[in-house]
């Protein structure tokens, strides 16, 4: 069953990276906040606003940073 492109399914902004790679078959394989960042890094010039995109993924990356220093006590 072929799955057709669409606002849930393969979005534009999912599938226009000059990769040619979609961000969710690299972030599937990661930790959520280290994905997420990863994700909003990935598409930031894909969308509409980079600026926020970028701040986006430094939420992510503190909130992993300070999980793993939690971990670490």
């Amino acid at each position: 069953m072929s799955v057709k492109p669409g606002p849930v399914n393969h979005p534009k902004h999912y599938t226009s990276h000059p990769s040619g790679v979609e961000c969710i078959e690299i972030t599937q394989h990661m930790m959520f906040n280290t994905g997420n960042a990863i994700k909003y890094i990935w598409r930031a010039d894909l969308k509409d606003n980079a600026i926020e995109d970028i701040e986006k993924a430094i939420w992510y990356l503190n909130q992993e940073i300070k999980r793993r220093n939690e971990m670490d006590k």
